[in-house]
């Protein structure tokens, strides 16, 4: 029989890793308000026109780039740009249009479908709570949470591989799961930061913080960071 481990010994790393201790209240205020002194108001990188261009163009994101999306939007968002347009122009034509976006046959199936569940059961207007955009095709708790950030203000944590990463490395929500982490990240978050925080991250985990080669030179934050992925000292 296998004795326990004493008191004394060190976890294992990757039991370390998995687990990391999250930082103080303190420390989170520090990091954002780094954050918010180098981008008082950050923006999202998705085009949008209305609720429900951004509605679209975030299901359309879904394994995509911002940049990709917005290429094939600009022409789409040109013709339709309400639900009514939308089913108007039908889904072949919708796909034709975002054919070079990633899983375009099903979002262009999904942009079609919501358009009409949009007519049908909302008149014609992007629900504002959670189940109700939840309720629609292609709409998952990540979606509803941008575009009830960014349509219409409310303080949600939108979870993405970006986001996901910063939380972890820099400890400031530390989760095995994107649903942890976004709870997490309520409970962490200062209020006063709670509504732009994903932006934050997001553009942090985008342009600094990357996945393979972190830019930690140029990093606001560094000197508070003690992730293993750390480039510099």
């Amino acid at each position: 029989m296998s004795q326990p481990n004493s008191g004394k010994q060190r976890a294992p790393a990757r039991q370390r890793l998995a687990s990391p201790k999250p930082r103080s209240a303190a420390e989170i205020r520090e990091i954002f308000t780094r954050f918010r002194a180098a981008r008082p108001e950050p923006k999202g990188e998705l085009d949008y026109v209305n609720a429900f261009t951004l509605l679209v163009a975030v299901v359309l994101s879904a394994q995509a780039t911002d940049a990709g999306v917005n290429k094939a939007t600009r022409r789409l968002f040109e013709l339709a740009d309400t639900p009514e347009k939308m089913l108007a122009l039908g889904e072949e034509t919708v796909r034709e249009l975002i054919k070079t976006i990633g899983l375009y046959r099903n979002k262009a199936k999904n942009v079609i479908a919501l358009s009409e569940k949009l007519i049908a059961e909302f008149a014609s207007t992007v629900p504002t709570s959670r189940e109700a955009l939840e309720s629609l095709p292609g709409v998952g708790r990540k979606t509803a949470n941008v575009v009830l950030n960014i349509a219409f203000g409310e303080i949600t944590h939108a979870v993405d591989t970006h986001v996901f990463r910063i939380a972890n490395r820099l400890r400031i929500a530390p989760g095995k799961n994107v649903l942890q982490v976004e709870l997490a990240l309520e409970k962490a978050v200062p209020e006063e930061f709670g509504r732009h925080a994903h932006h934050w991250l997001i553009l942090h985990g985008r342009y600094i913080c990357k996945a393979l080669r972190p830019a930690c030179e140029s990093c606001i934050v560094a000197d508070l960071c003690d992730s293993p992925d750390k480039r510099i000292a």
